[in-house]
């Protein structure tokens, strides 16, 4: 049961003070406890008497979170989700264009809030990935993400030499501008942008795309869901500086010797659907198919 809401709103986005304050009357009209984040309360004139969390530990305090902004702000609530071992929903509302992680529109918003509070709205299953970047037996950093986890060289622009196995098996190295290792989630991401192909959420698949590869056979693979990856700096990357980003919202440096290990996470994200759209159509429009 639903009683207490967590409500995100993209940093800065003053256009949503009106919906923050229509979206907190409407819960309470319906006996259900709104909880801001301490950033989104900043945006309500004079403050507001609703308790509010910080955004690490809002996971821990609700039940639902709402999310009103775009597909970034919905990735940072997703990856504190996870650290947090909660599996706990997110609705996710864009403010603009239509995302593919924010799907529901404004104008769905308390339709698709109603759904969910009568326990008939479509919640989906979307797999993440526990990435962990080692040096030696040291974990530099460790994150659960739902989209990808990209190797990428920084203000220098020279190839980056890697190593790739699956499941301890040696695939291939690569030379390239970076790596992206992808969800199906994310394979509508980075990915799509990187020659990446696009895989349906509902398949347990993981991607390794090269970026702007040096060689032409350097292409994207997808290899099985439950598959362990491993990723190595070679010794041929040089002092050069390269980093590994967590969902665009963490980076950490990337030396020679260091390893990425991608698993699978122990829980999948929960993301309430549109009550209106589906994947496909979410497709068609960000994509544009069919347009002449």
């Amino acid at each position: 049961m639903i009683r207490r809401v967590g409500i995100v709103a993209k940093r800065g986005l003053t256009a949503a003070t009106p919906d923050l304050v229509r979206l907190i009357e409407w819960l309470i009209g319906r006996n259900v406890r709104p909880v801001l984040e301490t950033e989104t309360a900043r945006l309500l004139e004079g403050g507001s008497a609703v308790p509010t969390a910080a955004r690490e530990e809002l996971p821990g305090e609700v039940d639902l979170i709402v999310v009103l902004g775009g597909d970034g702000t919905l990735l940072g609530i997703a990856d504190r989700i996870a650290d947090t071992g909660s599996d706990i929903p997110i609705l996710g509302v864009n403010f603009g264009r239509l995302g593919f992680l924010t799907e529901v529109t404004l104008p769905e918003l308390l339709p698709a809030l109603e759904s969910v509070l009568a326990g008939t709205a479509v919640v989906h299953e979307r797999a993440m990935i526990r990435v962990t970047a080692q040096r030696g037996d040291r974990a530099l950093a460790e994150h659960v993400v739902l989209n990808d986890v990209v190797i990428t060289r920084g203000t220098i622009s020279r190839l980056i030499y890697l190593a790739v196995y699956v499941d301890d098996l040696f695939v291939t190295n690569v030379k390239a501008d970076g790596l992206i290792i992808g969800t199906p989630t994310g394979s509508t991401a980075y990915n799509l942008a990187a020659g990446g192909p696009i895989v349906h959420p509902d398949v347990e698949a993981l991607l390794i795309t090269p970026i702007a590869p040096h060689s032409l056979g350097n292409r994207p693979i997808v290899v099985p869901g439950h598959a362990t990856i491993a990723i190595r700096a070679a010794a041929e990357a040089g002092r050069g500086e390269i980093y590994v980003t967590f969902d665009g919202q963490t980076v950490v440096p990337f030396e020679t010797g260091d390893e990425l290990l991608v698993r699978p996470a122990e829980r999948p994200l929960r993301l309430v659907g549109s009550p209106t759209r589906g994947y496909y159509d979410t497709l068609r429009e960000k994509l544009r198919w069919g347009d002449r």
